[in-house]
């Protein structure tokens, strides 16, 4: 994936995506028809970005109780599927939408991964994966989460596929090579590596990432970008998280 091009919408502009393909650039439909989002059960998004991803969303896939949030913000919403161990999911709502229900009661996976395996499954054409809610009310599920999309371009074949979490705060993803960040000038961004023998260089950023060892979370956080780019080099394939607001 080395020199792989990254871009983020905008911030504050909902309708709009640059993304390039090598061919140059070309304005992005956020929801294609082969994009899912997976509503996971944390804090609801209220921010017109996020719920402008949910509502414009081709299809949705709902984390057990989150299926409920979902009715309370839009009571005429189906999803595709309502998958868990159905654990936080009221009886009344079981039974009233019991042919979308995946019961899946191993509790080696949490909620989340359970749904994007089941996207990966049964829609493999899917080229991109927006999960909402995945963050907030509790901060072990917010950990957990945020740290399982660096585990996901290793526990599946995601190929081309994009997969980001994205909160009324900010944006987050993966990535697991060196690449360009088309991000704008100004932005605030982390990045994060559970790899401690990881190296990045930089170009791009107020702080640059050279000297970073990647030992502690709180050591490449809180940076700003100064240029439109940001360019990370990678002394050898690993995984990085990047959270951009």
């Amino acid at each position: 994936m080395a020199n792989r091009r990254f871009a983020t919408l905008p911030k504050g502009d909902p309708t709009s995506y640059k993304a390039e393909d090598g061919h140059g650039f070309a304005i992005y439909n956020p929801f294609p028809m082969n994009s899912i989002v997976i509503l996971c059960n944390g804090a609801f998004p209220t921010e017109p970005y996020p719920l402008y991803l949910l509502d414009s969303a081709e299809g949705v896939v709902c984390c057990d109780g989150a299926l409920e949030k979902l009715l309370a913000h839009n009571p005429s919403a189906r999803p595709m599927a309502v998958i868990g161990d159905m654990d936080s999911l009221p009886a009344s709502l079981q039974e009233q939408y019991a042919s979308l229900l995946v019961k899946v009661e191993e509790q080696e996976d949490n909620d989340q991964t359970k749904a994007l395996r089941w996207v990966l499954r049964e829609h493999p054409e899917v080229t991109d994966i927006v999960i909402l809610g995945a963050t907030g009310l509790r901060e072990d599920h917010t950990i957990g989460n945020l740290g399982l999309l660096m585990e996901y371009p290793r526990l599946f074949n995601l190929g081309e596929r994009r997969v980001s979490a994205v909160s009324d705060y900010g944006t987050a993803f993966a990535i697991t090579d060196s690449c360009d960040l088309h991000l704008g000038e100004g932005r605030r961004i982390s990045i994060f590596s559970a790899d401690n023998s990881l190296q990045i260089t930089s170009t791009g950023l107020k702080w640059p990432l050279d000297d970073v060892v990647f030992d502690a979370w709180w050591k490449a956080t809180l940076n700003r970008t100064t240029e439109p780019i940001v360019s990370l080099h990678f002394s050898h394939p690993s995984s990085a998280l990047i959270i951009v607001d």
